[in-house]
């Protein structure tokens, strides 16, 4: 027997066990009909039926493709977020090309729909509803689903309001109470909420899910409910926190912390440190800097200084992290009583050249309101006619027209809760 020959056969322990596995197989098979025949002479067994498997139409396939690829975003993938465009181009050219009988079929038209909400753009339901046939009941979901693509968000919400969610194919359920939540948020907040929680129920794992829970923290902010906020910022922190969005979620959550109200400044310290001790030092240290620079730019100056100093603790002594840390701990002690004297010595010390654009603003701006308070205190002790009367409690960092600019994008990103590019 040749080598080759030699190594073409299995080990004999293995073929010993395929024996074996095929014995009890047969075992297994035979058993009904020596039940049935008492094992003398019965009826022989009758052939196996396969399991009844429906067929899925090519645009229930494509979708399907299609939403694997961004559940893999939401776990962090940048090469899944850089080739979704191209699959949807992909996507879009082989539904255009179907045969309008294709659309009978109701699982084809809410995989087309699907399709449409999760990024595919309007041109899909156009060729749906100019084809003609379209089953009645998926008319109006398409012409809302088409309104909604386009912008026309009262005709949206009044047809789309028709269908429940939670009666839609497992495809379509989750998107479709995504699509409802981001249509009524403005007018009903409650009922937006509500429906961004069903949505996070309907598709579990999935882009989905991060997309309702994103935005389900941020509307719960907006109105105020500090509990409830934490919560859900933790459960991101642990699920979502490299999703590829997980950016707009870092820089939203340092502006909605800083602006909810607390009892005091130390509870929503005591919040924060709650929420951030959920994830490792890195990610950690990047939201300690992102709400220092949020409570400088929002007056909140105790948790400003709080964030920074943690941020300080979690970085390296020379890195850029380190430098944005002092910057930002050093600006937050501009109006602190007794503290300005500190707060100028620091602000000379730092090395400009690891600063940002923006930092670089920052570190300027704070030296300008360090001098502008010093000098008042200097002109009064020199002209004992009209002293300086001191004003009562510290006394407010003026604010720069960058922190204007800041605070005006992050109310436009408020007010566009359901931006399309944004999932």
């Amino acid at each position: 027997m040749s080598g080759d020959t030699t190594l073409s056969l299995p080990p004999v322990r293995e073929r010993v066990a395929a024996g074996l596995a095929g014995l009890v197989l047969a075992l297994l098979l035979a058993a009904p009909a020596l039940a049935a025949g008492g094992g003398h002479g019965g009826e022989p067994p009758k052939p196996i039926e396969p399991l009844p498997v429906a067929q899925r139409g090519l645009p229930v396939e494509l979708v399907r493709t299609l939403q694997l690829l961004q559940d893999r975003i939401a776990r962090g993938s940048t090469q899944a977020h850089a080739a979704q465009r191209q699959l949807l181009v992909h996507i879009e050219t082989r539904f255009l090309a179907l045969e309008p009988e294709t659309w009978i079929d109701p699982a084809n038209a809410r995989a087309g729909v699907a399709f449409a909400l999760a990024g595919g753009g309007p041109a899909v339901l156009r060729r749906m509803l100019d084809g003609g046939k379209l089953g009645e009941a998926e008319v109006p979901l398409v012409q809302g689903a088409l309104a909604y693509v386009e912008g026309r968000e009262k005709e949206a919400r009044t047809l789309l309001a028709k269908f429940d969610a939670r009666e839609m194919p497992p495809g379509l359920a989750g998107q479709l109470a995504l699509t409802q939540a981001a249509l009524t948020v403005r007018e009903a907040p409650r009922r937006a909420l509500e429906l961004l929680a069903q949505a996070r129920l309907l598709a579990p794992g999935t882009l989905v899910e991060e997309g309702a829970l994103r935005r389900e923290i941020f509307v719960v902010a907006q109105g105020g409910d500090a509990e409830r906020f934490e919560a859900l910022s933790i459960q991101y922190l642990r699920r979502f926190r490299r999703s590829v969005y997980a950016g707009n979620f870092r820089q939203r959550f340092a502006a909605a912390l800083t602006r909810l109200d607390f009892a005091s400044d130390g509870a929503r310290d005591a919040q924060l440190a709650r929420m951030l001790d959920e994830i490792e030092p890195d990610g950690r240290r990047e939201l300690y800097l992102l709400v220092a620079r949020a409570g400088l730019d929002q007056g909140r100056r105790g948790t400003a200084l709080f964030a920074a100093e943690r941020a300080a603790g979690l970085a390296e002594p020379d890195s850029v992290a380190a430098t944005q840390a002092r910057l930002y701990r050093a600006a937050a002690l501009v109006v602190v009583e007794g503290r300005l004297d500190e707060s100028v010595e620091a602000l000379r010390g730092i090395d400009r050249a690891q600063l940002g654009e923006a930092d670089r603003r920052l570190l300027d701006e704070a030296l300008s309101a360090a001098t502008q308070i010093r000098t008042p205190a200097q002109t009064g002790s020199a002209n004992s006619a009209k002293p300086v009367p001191a004003s009562p409690g510290p006394r407010a960092l003026p604010e720069a027209a960058a922190i204007g600019r800041a605070q005006e994008a992050l109310a436009r990103i408020d007010r566009l809760m359901d931006d399309r590019s944004d999932p």
